[in-house]
């Protein structure tokens, strides 16, 4: 899906490109794929680098085009993993900006409606790649507070039993973090070489660097602080399981000693030895009620605790 913009207090959608207008494209068909690398000339390298879904964030220059690959986070209808981090590519030389995403995406949607509501102007490529940046770290905080949702969801069935599903369920929280935090440490990395840029240094918004900035620490911040808790309660979780079957094992163990009591005595009474109670009619009755009493003492034993 292709669709033009135009600054005018805000993003306003175009039917056609003008001149420092963006072009961002989702999900590009192959007509969009042809516009791009036979009319607008970017170089297919780029077109291929950001179809990669493991690309990481970084800048690179070439005939004059500069590319900025990032990573946003989306959600996705995967049960298995619920959330995860996509790459999108800023391509820009002159008077041509695109924004590509091979997947369909909340951010830049919402990107152009806050633009709207906040009459935000974009002055020019750099900008829009930073103001790209703090959406992104916006929309990270608003994903882990659903994360975060999903983590007391999966506690709070723990608390009532612990099943695999539930276990399942927090390995499939833990993976969507480890996302989140490679991703978050990209763009970090990939904001710091932006702001080193010495023929830009003096055209940054120094406000804007500074909002970027605390937004992405924000979100590393938090990310690491899911990750610990939820490292922290898979701990908590195994050593209870682990208690759990020491405990199943010891009554096993119990009931095994309990029923070993009958069979000694059946042993020894069945010995090809003489014994006063071969002869004996009641000898059945009194060997089955000896047992019996004994197997019952071990169950009074077991109960009171006192052999383990």
């Amino acid at each position: 899906m292709r669709a033009f913009y135009k600054n005018n207090n805000g993003l306003i959608a175009t039917a056609d490109w003008t001149p420092n207008c963006w072009i961002n494209i989702e999900c590009p068909t192959e007509a969009e794929k042809k516009y791009l690398l036979e009319e607008l000339q970017i170089p297919e390298a780029f077109y291929n680098d950001i179809e990669d879904i493991d690309e990481r964030p970084r800048i690179e220059i070439e005939n004059g085009w500069t590319l900025i690959i990032m990573r946003i986070p989306v959600k996705s209808n995967d049960v298995k993993l619920p959330f995860h981090t996509i790459p999108v590519g800023v391509v820009f030389k002159g008077e041509v900006c695109i924004t590509i995403s091979f997947h369909k995406t909340e951010m830049l949607t919402d990107f152009v409606t806050y633009t709207k509501r906040k009459n935000i102007n974009i002055k020019d490529n750099f900008d829009l790649v930073l103001k790209l940046l703090l959406s992104s770290s916006v929309w990270f905080l608003k994903y882990l507070k659903q994360v975060n949702q999903k983590i007391k969801l999966a506690e709070d069935n723990l608390e009532k039993s612990i099943k695999n599903e539930e276990l399942q369920a927090l390995l499939q929280i833990e993976k969507c973090l480890v996302f989140f935090m490679t991703s978050l440490k990209g763009n970090d990395i990939l904001l710091h070489r932006i702001k080193n840029i010495k023929s830009q240094k003096e055209h940054f918004d120094s406000d804007l660097l500074e909002d970027v900035e605390i937004e992405l620490r924000q979100a590393q911040e938090t990310t690491n602080i899911y990750s610990d808790i939820l490292t922290g309660t898979m701990d908590a979780y195994a050593s209870v399981i682990s208690n759990n079957m020491n405990t199943i094992m010891k009554q096993m163990t119990s009931i095994s000693i309990i029923l070993m009591i009958p069979t000694l005595i059946a042993s020894l009474y069945g010995m090809n030895v003489p014994n006063d109670l071969e002869d004996n009619r009641y000898g059945i009755w009194i060997v089955i009620t000896v047992s019996v009493l004994l197997s019952a003492f071990g169950v009074f034993l077991f109960k009171r605790k006192r052999w383990f």
